[in-house]
């Protein structure tokens, strides 16, 4: 739990960041944006609980199948999230690496079978980006999100606030697994996913900054624009509790929003995928966290390049065309 001092320290970040939330155009320097990026990670945790130090524990892997496709290998195992937290995921290994090849964590939506949709197990052919990446010469990885798929881990039952936090927790440690790996250049690593896996593919990249290219899909929106502002879904057990508890699920109330956390992102590679027709997270206030952001892009770093955003006319989805051209710029990224 969250003691009264570590919150009085994180409230304090926010309150002392350049506005309440982040007035971008007043990011005049990389100092203002380093100050602006504290900021919005203690906001960050107000609102899921605080991140633990790095595990710096073996990780325990425990391989309990092997298959082979013609492209890769898949093997499926665990490792440990946290001591006695066997994390479910499968690992896909191209076939005829030369040399340390690139890799990606690949997060699911909400989906019973978890893992297995984006290996291509089941669930959404457009979501199965792990297997297509894979095809791709990326080493993936692909764990479950507690509650779903394998995982039965109950983060509030081990001092939790938030099953976003725990699933930042586990992200991290995937992360330390892929740098573990001969296969794996520890220099390109990257993370997709959609809906549920579209914004834990934001946060994890908030917190581990190995992780040098995000894909998201259909992932967020600003807070006033979810539901017009009500913000009952993002309060779930699978979510942040505190968004209702502490927060009254009042947009103005939160302690980060996601025009921030774009901006912590840069100059990081970031492709984002927003359907004009997604009825879960409004396209327009994707287009305005976009807008926000793009000048610390732009005129901070000068990586116009790397805050790439798309709004493919389908409801909540990731069309085929969008998915190849993520793929390129991943390519661009990491290769």
């Amino acid at each position: 739990m969250i003691n009264n001092t570590r919150r009085q320290f994180l409230q304090g970040m926010v309150a002392s960041a350049i506005l309440p939330v982040l007035d971008i155009p007043t990011l005049r320097s990389r100092s203002d944006w380093e100050r602006a990026r504290r900021a919005t990670l203690a906001g960050m945790e107000l609102l899921m609980g605080p991140l633990p130090p790095p595990d710096r524990s073996p990780l325990g892997i425990t391989r309990i199948e092997q298959s082979e496709t013609p492209r890769y290998t898949r093997l499926r195992l665990t490792y440990l999230g946290e001591p006695n937290d066997p994390v479910p995921a499968w690992l896909l290994i191209p076939k005829g690496l030369r040399r340390r090849a690139p890799a990606m964590l690949c997060l699911h939506q909400t989906t019973r079978i978890g893992k297995d949709e984006p290996v291509g197990l089941g669930g959404l052919p457009n979501l199965h980006y792990a297997r297509e990446l894979a095809e791709r010469g990326y080493v993936c990885i692909v764990p479950d999100y507690p509650y779903l798929g394998e995982n039965r881990f109950d983060p509030y039952q081990h001092g939790y606030q938030s099953c976003t936090m725990k699933g930042i927790v586990n992200h991290r440690r995937a992360v330390d697994l892929l740098v573990s790996l001969p296969e794996v250049d520890r220099r390109r690593i990257g993370v997709i996913g959609h809906s549920l896996g579209g914004h834990n593919a934001l946060f994890a990249a908030s917190f581990d900054e190995r992780l040098r290219a995000i894909v998201t899909s259909c992932g967020f929106t600003s807070f006033p624009k979810y539901k017009n502002g009500n913000l009952t879904g993002w309060d779930g057990y699978r979510y942040m509790p505190l968004v209702a508890t502490r927060y009254q699920k009042d947009p103005a109330r939160m302690p980060f929003d996601f025009p921030a956390l774009l901006t912590a992102l840069a100059p990081r590679g970031l492709f984002i995928s927003a359907p004009r027709g997604d009825d879960n997270f409004d396209n327009s206030g994707v287009q305005d966290c976009v807008a926000a952001a793009r000048p610390v892009y732009d005129r901070l770093f000068g990586a116009a390049d790397h805050l790439i955003a798309r709004y493919p006319d389908v409801g909540h989805d990731f069309p085929t065309p969008t998915r190849e051209e993520a793929y390129q710029a991943l390519d661009r990224w990491l290769k």
